[in-house]
């Protein structure tokens, strides 16, 4: 009994201290997933506490039901938009980059380390998938916003190449073990299977749960408890007939997060907390499984794997992958940088160890270090990865938080919850009456929070820096009024940095914009002598109002452009060169100097607003 009792003080006490380290991760910038490993390590062997644990059953078991219900709340807040935006390159990645991903590293860590070549390139399957605890927590809670293509493609890319990643593993350890007992067809039957199968039983699972979820009356809290215990429940059928669970129970979790019912609020909610507490426990216990001398041994190797990875395997599945869809190099960049490695190579590494495969300890400490380095590296650098590549996008148009509150089965009301930044334009309105532009009656007022107080508003109430301003609202009004709480002199200079000085309506006409008049003003001013006959026919016909000056960075080729769209929408000449579903900061060029970003999209993937932006800070 004493035992037991020591044992739960110090396994509530390791996760403890990891919830703890929570604050000291984001004053440093380091990803709190390293923390969890670091509490694991000093309570480890050759740590403080000094625990021996060496059951890689256990952890290996830990580690899948942890990662299941970490993938089951990924899938569970990924919207059907970000499977329009980005399933196909998604997909892509999680097969053919995978594959590229391990046979080029395969070949690297084979020559490194001087080995058979079937352990090099175990060792290479082991890393070759990015991790979906790593990338759902660090992309979600990284404080940046990142255009929804790329956030889109990286999240699913975590959630879908689990499947090709443990058929890699699986095969190379038979082959390290008995070269002789796998064929071809052995190894596509069983591709076809991890992927068929979990594709299947997580599409109807999750639609079957979806439907039973509004007929099922339960305490609030139930409702997670319920799919939780239904994702796990699809998790272990799928691996026993043969499929992937982990992407069955992704799926399942995607199809129920997206049908919008009462109870999928309360699941969503406490869900978050068996999704923290999944990767607490994860990473504490995977700390305490290894033994830092061993990683220290192997770490020159992890390094130089690691940099390997990084700066070529990696780039190279990516650009191969990603180049039919015409991402732009900056999005590829960013997410070849953003191949996090996290709970899934360390829990992969583990089953080489409990199947006493030659080599599997080393494949597990570089594993480890490597995992190690990229928390520290990748991880903590996504805020400024993202903007050095300019995959992130201004998030002044957001509300600080949202609740629905249903009021019967399929009827809710939302309240967004938003506060008035320094400098914002709401100070000195009354909270009722922030703009004109906004009917009053579907902006209603729910709470005004002063130095943490309710407030009593009257007519004579205004607005201060610091007050949290509850409103019920409908329609989608949130973003526009977000950006009164939210923009000040200093959002709106970043935004017209961002977006450009000009917004543009995308149904409007090329032959109607200003700039359409003031590029054929500018060439004709400056370079009417040069011009062909045909441009020069089409200017005659431009009126331009006199008292405007004259553009920079007008060329020839530029008129020639907007001449031939002329009668076309800003929308119908952007799309044109967009291959998939545009997103928030897509940018068309229009010449080295002026270039269209998209500023909003509706939920169909139509365009809502348009920056005209100019490189070069001149005045007209």
């Amino acid at each position: 009994m004493v035992t037991l009792n020591i044992l739960y003080v110090v396994a509530s006490l390791l996760i403890f201290a990891s919830i703890m380290t929570s604050t000291l991760s984001a004053r440093l910038g380091v990803p709190l997933l390293l923390f969890f490993l670091g509490v694991g390590m000093l309570a480890g062997e050759e740590g403080i506490l000094g625990i021996e644990f060496a059951e890689y059953n256990l952890a290996n078991f830990i580690g899948q039901a942890a990662l299941a219900c970490i993938l089951l709340d990924g899938g569970l807040r990924t919207s059907m938009r970000s499977f329009r935006v980005g399933l196909k390159p998604a997909v892509t990645l999680a097969s053919l980059g995978v594959l590229v991903t391990v046979l080029v590293a395969g070949i690297f860590t084979t020559w490194l380390l001087d080995v058979d070549w079937r352990l090099g390139v175990l060792m290479a399957a082991i890393v070759g998938s990015t991790d979906a605890a790593a990338v759902f927590s660090l992309l979600r809670n990284g404080g940046v916003k990142l255009n929804d293509r790329v956030q889109a493609t990286l999240e699913i890319e975590s959630g879908a190449n689990d499947p090709l990643a443990i058929l890699l593993v699986t095969v190379m350890i038979t082959l390290n073990l008995d070269p002789t007992s796998q064929g071809i067809g052995d190894i596509i039957f069983m591709l076809i299977s991890q992927i068929g199968i979990g594709l299947v039983l997580g599409l109807l699972s999750g639609w079957a749960l979806s439907k039973m979820l509004p007929k099922v009356y339960l305490a609030d809290g139930m409702y997670a408890i319920l799919i939780l215990s239904a994702g796990l429940i699809v998790f272990g059928i799928t691996n026993l007939l043969g499929g992937s669970g982990f992407l069955a129970v992704y799926l399942a979790g995607v199809v129920i997060g997206n049908t919008k019912v009462r109870a999928t609020e309360h699941v969503l909610r406490v869900m978050d907390s068996f999704a923290w507490l999944s990767q607490a426990v994860l990473f504490v216990v995977l700390g305490l499984l290894v033994q830092p001398s061993g990683i220290l041994e192997v770490i020159h190797y992890s390094l130089l794997i690691f940099i390997f990875l990084l700066f070529v395997a990696r780039p190279i599945a990516v650009f191969s992958s990603l180049l039919p869809f015409r991402f732009g190099i900056r999005e590829i960049g960013f997410i070849s940088w953003v191949g996090l490695r996290g709970a899934v190579p360390i829990t992969l590494a583990i089953i080489p160890v409990t199947m006493a495969v030659p080599g599997a300890d080393l494949a597990f400490n570089i594993t480890f270090g490597m995992v190690i380095l990229s928390l520290l590296v990748q991880g903590a650098t996504i805020p400024l990865m993202s903007r050095l590549f300019r995959v992130w996008v201004p998030t002044n148009n957001e509300p600080k938080a949202e609740h629905e509150i249903w009021v019967a089965d399929q009827a809710n009301i939302t309240l967004y919850e938003f506060e008035v930044k320094q400098g914002a334009f709401a100070i000195g309105r009354h909270p009722q009456s922030i703009s004109s532009k906004f009917d009053a009656q579907a902006l209603s007022l729910f709470a005004l929070v002063r130095h943490n107080k309710l407030v009593n508003v009257n007519e004579d109430t205004i607005l201060k820096m610091g007050d949290v301003v509850w409103y019920a609202m409908r329609g989608d009004d949130a973003p526009s009024i977000a950006k009164i709480f939210n923009n000040s002199a200093t959002q709106y200079q970043k935004n017209s940095e961002f977006y450009g000085d000009w917004l543009l309506s995308p149904h409007a006409r090329i032959a109607d914009l200003p700039f359409y008049n003031l590029a054929a003003r500018s060439l004709a001013t400056n370079a009417s002598s040069r011009l062909p006959k045909p441009v020069a026919s089409a200017l005659d016909i431009f009126t331009v109002p006199p008292q405007v000056g004259v553009m920079t960075g007008i060329d020839e080729d530029l008129v020639n452009k907007l001449t031939e769209a002329k009668n076309q929408t800003v929308e119908e000449f952007m799309m044109q060169y967009f291959k998939t579903e545009p997103v928030k900061g897509d940018e068309v060029y229009l010449n080295e100097t002026w270039s269209l970003i998209v500023r909003d999209v509706d939920g169909r993937g139509r365009l809502r607003g348009v920056g005209l932006k100019n490189k070069i800070k001149k005045e007209v």
